[in-house]
């Protein structure tokens, strides 16, 4: 299993579970996410989610390791994506991502999309999707710019650059920022603050924040459904995804 999958009390924790892809988001592992968030739905007894990783990054993003990795990353790897940051959008709980490593890809489009980001001081995001020859997706066109403003969305994006855990924090791409060895207990802290608070307060005012400023993600998803697809037909993302599984800077043509 590369999700696991843990109650305790009032709380529901979600672990991506597979060190060895740095938390690689399968279509099967966003499926089991999204089932596990509907359920959380449905749940009274459940107060807030927890969205981790183990091992060294909170995910990596799309799976594109091994042969035929251009294949496995299509359409329906981008509506996946979708669907599952609108499981965590939607959801009428708190979602909190624990952020133990790095975040790329889609790995940061389900980062941003949680509610509050409680960070260890050693993890990063990173886009990424540039570097392989694609845009952003997972709603990221929409989440980003809505944390960070336009200019320093389209930095993020076009040059896919590392972000800290520090510059995050002041960008306001996180919420919370603990040293490494204090960051279990800070992350214990904040999730139990949202436990013990008034679910249907906590509700409406997520509702409230994410109609404000999440308002455009519908289109953002949409846009990001027909111009994906399309990017991933051409060479230039054959070459992209390819040398990121080589390891080795791509040459891109414009083809």
């Amino acid at each position: 299993m590369t999700l696991r999958v843990e109650e305790d009390g009032v709380v529901l924790r979600l672990t991506l579970d597979s060190p060895s892809t740095y938390n690689a988001l399968t279509g099967e592992t966003m499926v089991d996410l999204v089932e596990a968030l509907h359920g959380a739905a449905v749940r009274e007894d459940l107060r807030v989610v927890v969205l981790t990783g183990t091992g060294r990054a909170f995910s990596a993003g799309a799976d594109l390791s091994g042969e035929g990795a251009t294949e496995r990353y299509d359409g329906d790897s981008v509506d996946g994506a979708n669907t599952l940051v609108r499981a965590v959008t939607d959801l009428d709980k708190p979602v909190v991502c624990g952020l133990n490593g790095v975040a790329a890809g889609v790995g940061a489009s389900l980062a941003m999309a949680c509610d509050l980001v409680v960070a260890a001081a050693s993890a990063s995001l990173t886009l990424g999707f540039s570097r392989i020859g694609l845009m952003p997706d997972g709603g990221a066109s929409a989440l980003l710019p809505a944390a960070v403003g336009r200019l320093r969305a389209m930095r993020m994006a076009l040059l896919s650059e590392r972000i800290g855990a520090e510059e995050a924090l002041a960008a306001g791409l996180v919420s919370h920022v603990f040293p490494d060895e204090e960051y279990a207990d800070g992350l214990a802290g904040v999730v139990g603050a949202c436990a013990a608070a008034a679910p249907l307060a906590f509700a409406a005012t997520k509702k409230a924040i994410n109609a404000a400023t999440l308002d455009g993600l519908g289109a953002a998803m949409d846009r990001e459904r027909a111009g994906q697809p399309v990017l991933l037909r051409t060479e230039d993302a054959a070459e992209g995804i390819t040398a990121f599984a080589e390891r080795r800077v791509p040459r891109f043509h414009g083809r």
